[in-house]
């Protein structure tokens, strides 16, 4: 005992005698007036050097957890010291620190039981500290892996593999989906009046599986490649409070040259409150996206019945046309207060179409025809826009080609008509365009996964989709303190029994 008192006293000083020797330098490089960014990148150094001896003082402080040539685990088992201390790697933010720990088992050569040291002290699995994973997992979410490796390496000093990187990605991903089951909705005095869920789909490029001989790959390919992309579907949830326009004022924003100034103070538009986003890429072995709607519209609807248990509130449901969002939706988000809404920007479109059937593109006809129209749409007219747009190809003496274009615009506004009664959801206060699902979609997987040259295997897509999910809902504290506790209660169930889950405080 008087040996290893001897030995952390003499380790305890020399970190301190380095963080003197620290200050020491500094003042000396201030006396001979070096550089300062020379000086601010040893200082660095030396600060990566310090926190690497800091951490090995620790570990000696934490001791070797030998607690006794035997112990009983909670389940009655009598296990045995085994033999010599074992080495464990530890890869922190300030580099690799070794330190050696009494483990427990049956007998030597057979699987080891128990750890005390790495229980008490709630070590992770890896070598990779829960602090280097965060890290790397939160740059991985917006950049390559490379680059990740890249960056880290020149700011602490050390390189890690692209693969150990692309691990890492997936095994942190495998806990999202629970972490979304288990996240306690916002306070009530924090969100908005309306609750808003909205979905939208978007193609993931895929790696293609190598079929054929690479000089097939040479032969020129008309048309588009099959099975490039995979359509992965996306939803989101959020609270706003509701803000009235009359069709006018949409109208008027519309159309609006951005580079005039505006005349008159306009309200404030109110924010989207605790906005959550996930992903789904899943698959029934038959190929369907069944799975990936069965996932997202089921949380979409777990996630609303959170966030309003008495279901008092209006729940507005925005989408864009495909039917069978809506048939997910139907059959998931369900109740007296629900609200269909077709996303105006999916008909706004469709009605320059029609313009340019009768007006040159780019002329003033043309943008006063879809002013007119779009503005009695917004009016709650759809039926009298459709019948006049029928009425005009017919008398206006447009190609059958250009009378059958016309046909199926007219075709998509009676489809919807029921979710295009806007002049309604204009007095309610309600959204009338998925901004935030555009957003989501754009974000979430164009700006990560749609970059130049990238091609995914489908469970490295999903566990980026999962990651990402995370992050762009703002959750990403929370979810690393849900993981670290969830693989605490996994690895050490009796060390951590009967603790509360502070990542649940936290949210």
């Amino acid at each position: 005992m008087h040996t290893r008192t001897s030995e952390l006293q003499e380790a305890g000083q020399q970190l301190t005698q380095s963080a003197a020797a620290l200050a020491d330098y500094i003042r000396a490089q201030a006396d001979e007036g070096r550089a300062a960014h020379e000086v601010e990148k040893s200082i660095w150094e030396w600060v990566l050097q310090l926190g690497r001896r800091a951490l090995e003082h620790f570990f000696a402080c934490a001791g070797d957890g030998d607690v006794g040539e035997e112990m009983q685990l909670p389940d009655g088992r009598t296990v045995r010291r085994l033999g010599a201390r074992h080495v464990r790697e530890y890869r922190s933010v300030f580099g690799v620190v070794s330190f050696g720990r009494a483990v427990y088992g049956s007998r030597e050569g057979q699987r080891i039981e128990y750890v005390p040291l790495d229980a008490r002290l709630h070590l992770p699995q890896g070598k990779f500290s829960y602090l280097l994973q965060d890290w790397d997992q939160f740059l991985v979410v917006e950049e390559p892996y490379a680059g990740v490796s890249d960056r880290l390496h020149r700011i602490l000093g050390f390189a890690q593999s692209v693969d150990s990187l692309e691990r890492m990605n997936r095994k942190t991903a495998a806990l999202v989906p629970e972490f979304f089951d288990f996240l306690p909705a916002p306070a009530p005095e924090h969100e908005g009046k309306i609750v808003v869920a909205s979905a939208d789909g978007k193609g993931v490029p895929m790696r293609r599986l190598v079929e054929q001989a690479p000089i097939e790959s040479h032969r020129p390919k008309r048309g588009p490649q099959p099975n490039t992309k995979k359509m992965a579907l996306l939803g989101t949830v959020y609270t706003v409070d509701p803000l009235q326009r009359t069709p006018q004022d949409v109208v008027a924003s519309l159309f609006r040259d951005p580079k005039q100034p505006v005349n008159g103070e306009q309200p404030a538009r109110p924010k989207p409150q605790h906005k959550r986003v996930r992903a789904s890429l899943a698959r029934s072995d038959a190929g369907t996206t069944q799975p990936a709607g069965d996932e997202i519209f089921g949380w979409m609807a777990r996630e609303v019945d959170a966030r309003d248990p008495a279901g008092t509130k209006p729940l507005c449901v925005l989408m864009d046309g495909q039917e069978s969002h809506w048939r997910a939706a139907q059959q998931h988000l369900r109740g007296d207060n629900v609200t269909e809404v077709l996303d105006l920007l999916h008909v706004t479109p469709r009605i320059w179409s029609a313009a340019y059937l009768f007006h040159p593109e780019n002329s003033r006809a043309a943008v006063e025809f879809v002013k007119d129209r779009v503005l009695r749409i917004l009016q709650g007219k759809v039926s009298s826009v459709t019948a006049s747009l029928r009425w005009m190809g017919e008398y206006r003496g447009l190609s059958a080609s250009k009378r059958e274009q016309l046909g199926k615009i007219c075709d998509y506004l009676d489809k919807n008509r029921e979710r295009m009664r806007y002049d309604e959801y204009l007095r309610a206060g309600y959204p009338i365009a998925t901004g935030v699902i555009e957003g989501a979609c754009r974000h979430l997987v164009k700006d990560r996964l749609e970059r130049a040259g990238m091609r995914w295997v489908l469970e490295g897509a999903q566990s980026m989709l999962h990651l990402r999910s995370v992050h762009l809902s703002g959750l990403w504290d929370e979810f690393t303190a849900y993981r670290i506790q969830r693989e605490n209660e996994r690895l050490y169930p009796h060390a951590v029994k009967g603790q509360e889950r502070q990542w649940a405080m936290a949210a």
